[in-house]
Order: C-alpha cells, then sequence, then structure tokens
C-alpha cells in the first residue's frame, strides 16, 4: 500500500492544495485518476459523483472537496461486499467440506505463490487442507506446487504432464474429502484471456468441479496489480468464462498503480478479497476496503 497511496497523495493531494476548485483542477485530477489505473469508465463515473456532491453541498474549499472525494472512493470499495465473501472462504465449516476453491489466471500472476500463501493461511486457522496440481500443461508448473506441499506439509495430488486436468481436479476432491480435509485448491493452467479454446479447458474443469459433490465452490482470479488496466481485460474474460466469485490482487508492493482496484469492483462487480504484498507466505492480506481508502489518502503515504 505504502507505493500506491504515495502515487495519490503525491499528486492529487497536491491538486487539492492549489487553493481554488477550477477547471484545470478537474483536468488534471481526471489524468491522474487515470495514470493511476481507475480506468476511464470508473474515472468518469466517480468525477461526476464527486462534482455532484460538491455542487449539491456546496462545497467551496479544496478540502472539503478531497474529502467528498475520499468518501466516493470509499463508497466504491465497500460496495463490492469483499468483508462477506473473505468470512465464506476463511470459515468453510459454515457449508459443506470440503470447500474447493478454483484458482484461475494467467501466466506470471504468481497464483501457484498465491495458493501456498491461502494454504498456509488455512493452517494457521488449523483447517487440513489438500492441493491439486490441475496445471498439467506444464511439467514445472506441478514441481512447483510439489515444492510448496513439501514446505507446508500438505498433500499434493499430481498426475504426469500433459495428463487431464479435469481427473486432477476431481482426484483432489475425492482425496480431500477421504482425508476429511477442510479445504481443496486446484491450481489451473495460466491461459490467456484471448484463447477461447483454452478458456473452454476451464469451463470443463468447473464442471467436473461440480460433478465432484464437494462442498462449496469458489472460483477466484488472481491478478497482477502492475499490469494495470491489461488486468481488467483479463478479469473481464475470466467473469465471462467461469463466473468468478473474487479476485486476489498480487504483486500490489511492486506497483503505485492500484486505482485498478476501483476499476475491478466498479466495472465488474467482483470483490476483491486478498492482498499479495510480498513473496513470503504471511504476505498475503485480507482485503479491508475502509482501511484500503484511508491508506489510498492517507497523510504519509503509510
Amino acid at each position: 500500500m505504502t507505493r500506491t497511496a504515495r502515487s495519490w497523495t503525491g499528486r492529487i493531494s497536491s491538486l487539492f492544495q492549489r487553493g481554488r476548485l477550477d477547471d484545470k483542477l478537474w483536468d488534471d485530477l481526471e489524468e491522474a485518476l487515470i495514470a493511476a489505473d481507475v480506468g476511464v469508465s470508473t474515472t468518469f463515473a466517480l468525477l461526476e459523483k464527486v462534482r455532484d456532491r460538491i455542487a449539491e453541498e456546496r462545497v467551496s474549499d479544496p478540502d472539503g472537496a478531497l474529502a467528498v472525494l475520499r468518501s466516493e472512493v470509499a463508497a466504491i470499495l465497500e460496495a463490492d461486499d469483499s468483508a462477506a465473501e473473505v468470512d465464506r472462504l476463511l470459515d468453510p465449516a459454515a457449508g459443506r467440506r470440503p470447500l474447493v476453491i478454483l484458482m484461475v489466471g494467467v501466466n506470471g500472476v504468481g497464483k501457484t505463490t498465491t495458493i501456498a500463501k491461502l494454504a498456509h493461511l488455512y493452517q494457521s486457522r488449523d483447517m487440513g487442507v489438500v492441493l491439486g496440481a490441475a496445471d498439467t500443461f506444464r511439467a514445472a508448473a506441478i514441481e512447483q506446487l510439489q515444492v510448496w506441499g513439501a514446505k507446508l506439509d500438505v498433500r499434493v495430488v499430481a498426475h504426469s504432464a500433459n495428463a487431464d486436468p479435469g481427473a486432477v481436479a476431481f482426484d483432489t476432491i475425492t482425496s480431500a474429502k477421504a482425508q476429511g480435509a477442510d479445504v481443496a485448491i486446484i491450481d489451473t493452467a495460466g491461459r490467456l484471456h484471448t484463447k477461447a479454446n483454452l478458456m473452454e479447458e476451464i469451463k470443463k474443469i468447473r464442471r467436473v468441479v461440480e460433478r465432484a459433490e464437494g462442498g462449496d465452490l469458489r472460483v477466484v482470479m488472481v491478478l497482477d496489480a502492475t499490469t494495470g488496466q491489461n488486468g481488467l481485460h483479463q478479469a473481464r474474460s475470466f467473469v465471462e468464462a467461469v463466473d468468478c466469485d473474487g479476485v486476489v490482487l498480487s504483486k500490489l508492493d511492486g506497483t503505485a498503480k492500484g486505482g485498478v482496484v476501483l476499476a475491478i469492483v466498479s466495472e465488474l462487480g467482483l470483490p476483491i478479497l486478498f492482498l499479495g504484498t510480498g513473496e513470503q507466505l504471511d504476505d498475503l492480506a485480507p482485503f479491508d476496503a475502509g482501511a484500503f481508502a484511508e491508506a489510498l489518502f492517507s497523510a504519509n503515504g503509510d
């Protein structure tokens, strides 16, 4: 959050220090928001609400206008119901077990590392976890998940390279049920959102998972925060293909453009579930909309 907050406070706060609310401020604010990867549609909608409220409430000073902007940003983030979805993920005992989490996303977004972080989080809550290596198109992906499984002392269900990923997913759920595990987390091949045949494959995996009669199913997409608006395009494709339940935003520590969070929530209606803020197993935080909005506009970027 530090770099993201500094991006906003370093430029946006300075705009409101000019002492007047004129057309140039609004033009510069629009440019700053788009540069922070908030997105054109979300930026226009946000500024329209801010300007309408300023007119209705007769706000005339920059500090008051900045407070309205903060309030509207918080309203966007808090509308995503992320807290309720995180609660459902972290309390699988409330539903049928095992909770099945199907992890999706393109190559390079940190999906396998996020799986390990989630498994570690469940272990810290005294829950049993089984992992499924259904990314069978890359032998290295299977090996990577097995390495994490060994570190965490978690069972990894894996077949040979190029095996049927649906079969791996089915066997993972079967193994989790046999062990009485609370959670089954299934990795899938990182597929380009522009490849229709690969998106069809992940639809097939979802159908197999549903037939396996596990517990509640959640499809969680991992997005790389550094990809900005391209991440939004990825998200839209996955939502259309497999009806995602939420997003883990990875590599937030490596970008100052966390404004894509607003675009994901506003344009796709997807809740942000967790933020990945580093490479260590503990570097995964449940998303707190209020805290995120506050940090974006904090005075010191902390």
